[in-house]
């Protein structure tokens, strides 16, 4: 319910990147958690703190704002595509997980959530560099910003040159 204004508010892009880090902060306190449980039982208050908090930046970020993105990053034409391909990976990866889980656990012991922290840090890296923010922009605004980063700067002054020429 609180996604609704805070996206608004805060942008997508900021909310995403806020989300990612802290799940993947919540995933190494998880870690940590376990491997000391052993050592201090209280540990294990750690723990479910870090669970929670992994759900919290979840829905704050990497759970509802793809579905923003993506409707906003595509015209009306492939839109649908996108979604659905969006989705597929979404649902996808969630059966990965959730069939693949126990036996990673059994084999990486209190450690497997390591390998959710280096994938979130992959995709933190990943959107902090290739994601732009798309709160307020129109989609014709949003493919510039992906031509610009497509085509060096110098490019682009040479391509408004040729613009401002057929202009005149």
């Amino acid at each position: 319910f609180l996604q609704v204004f805070l996206v608004e508010k805060a942008g997508r892009r900021s909310l995403f990147l806020a989300g990612l880090m802290g799940m993947l902060i919540s995933a190494m306190a998880m870690t940590v958690g376990l491997v000391l449980l052993s050592q201090f039982t209280w540990m294990s208050y750690v723990s479910m703190v870090a669970i929670f908090l992994f759900v919290i930046f979840f829905e704050v970020g990497p759970g509802p704002i793809p579905w923003f993105i993506v409707a906003e990053l595509f015209s009306q034409g492939p839109r649908p595509a996108a979604i659905a391909v969006a989705g597929f990976c979404n649902w996808a990866c969630n059966f990965i997980v959730g069939m693949c889980f126990q036996y990673i656990a059994d084999l990486c012991g209190p450690y497997v959530f390591v390998i959710f922290a280096a994938l979130l840090l992959v995709f933190f890296l990943f959107a902090y560099f290739k994601v732009p923010e798309t709160k307020g922009k129109s989609f014709e605004e949003i493919a510039a910003v992906f031509r610009r980063k497509k085509f060096p700067a110098k490019a682009m002054i040479e391509l408004e040159d040729l613009r401002g020429s057929e202009e005149a």
